[in-house]
């Protein structure tokens, strides 16, 4: 059954707290199911969702800090303990990729697993998946850093009523998509006859950054974007000096972005009331948004109608 969802596991920045475990989450997108930035704790949050290690279909690191990516060598373990069969990419900054295989190696164990390394090389790179393109852009950070995207590729929605007037049905659907076009009653019968246009849907994930052009081209007409606000607007001169966003500016990138639903996330320990980000991000932002809390589930939107634009929120 078609499920897409996002599912967090920890919300914190830096380090953890009583109340928010370290970064961590999982988005499931039919098929796939992919791991961004599992922190430290990530293989014991995934035990309260119901997503096992074997669930996993790749994993996604922003980059080497360790509140993104010290929970990658359980995940990696628990795989084996677990006895994954399918192989499991993962992707991170390619200029940082010994500490990726020190993180793999971390500690004593009989692999029988296949772990895929498969590293970002450079601005704009793309991996195809079942889901659709994973397309990485580097951000603005003191340390290698991207962001990925998720691309639907557009599709059709068959109309029944088309179909069985031009009596097509059964496998005959799968040759009129596959063929662009079937014969019939001495005419050619397009996909455009009997369809109509599904764009498809996006998903971005931006972790730590300044403000810069690729958060922008991140979160352009994301259905759901997942966006660090490690920061208050009233500390936005810290922010800056360590690459890092407010909740202001994450809930603007969205609404200038055409963002449908946001996520904010990975809140520095400094703050106790996270209905402040909340409220900071709604001077800016009107349409769905979500203070993330672990163990929060996330529905993706449903797909906007064929041809509607995407809103004005700001």
């Amino acid at each position: 059954m078609s499920m897409r969802e996002l599912v967090v596991l920890g919300t914190a920045s830096q380090a953890p707290t009583r109340t928010r475990n370290h970064n961590g989450y999982v988005l499931r997108w039919d098929d796939e199911v992919i791991c961004f930035d599992p922190g430290e704790g990530s293989q014991r949050q995934l035990l309260h969702t119901g997503v096992t290690s074997i669930d996993l279909t790749r994993i996604c690191v922003t980059h080497f800090h360790g509140d993104h990516c010290l929970g990658l060598p359980g995940l990696i373990q628990r795989r084996n303990l677990d006895r994954a069969t399918a192989p499991l990419p993962v992707h991170f900054p390619g200029t940082d990729a010994e500490y990726f295989h020190r993180l793999a190696n971390a500690s004593l164990f009989h692999s029988t697993i296949e772990v895929r390394p498969a590293p970002v090389e450079h601005d704009g790179q793309e991996f195809h998946t079942r889901a659709g393109i994973l397309r990485a852009r580097r951000l603005r950070h003191p340390v290698a850093t991207y962001g990925y995207q998720l691309i639907e590729p557009d599709g059709r929605r068959m109309l029944p009523e088309r179909l069985a007037a031009h009596g097509i049905d059964g496998p005959d659907v799968g040759r009129l998509l596959r063929d662009g076009g079937l014969d019939r009653d001495g005419r050619r019968i397009t996909p455009a006859e009997v369809s109509t246009a599904r764009p498809g849907q996006r998903f971005a994930f931006v972790m730590d950054t300044g403000l810069c052009d690729n958060v922008y081209a991140l979160a352009e007409d994301a259905d759901l974007l997942v966006i660090e606000s490690t920061f208050l607007e009233r500390d936005a001169a810290r922010a800056a000096e360590v690459g890092h966003l407010t909740a202001a500016q994450a809930a603007r990138v969205a609404a200038e972005s055409g963002v449908r639903k946001l996520v904010l996330t990975h809140f520095s320990q400094r703050y106790s009331d996270a209905a402040e980000f909340a409220a900071e991000a709604r001077e800016h932002f009107t349409g769905e948004l979500v203070v993330a809390e672990d163990l929060d589930r996330v529905q993706v939107p449903k797909r906007r109608p064929a041809g509607a634009a995407a809103p004005v929120t700001g």
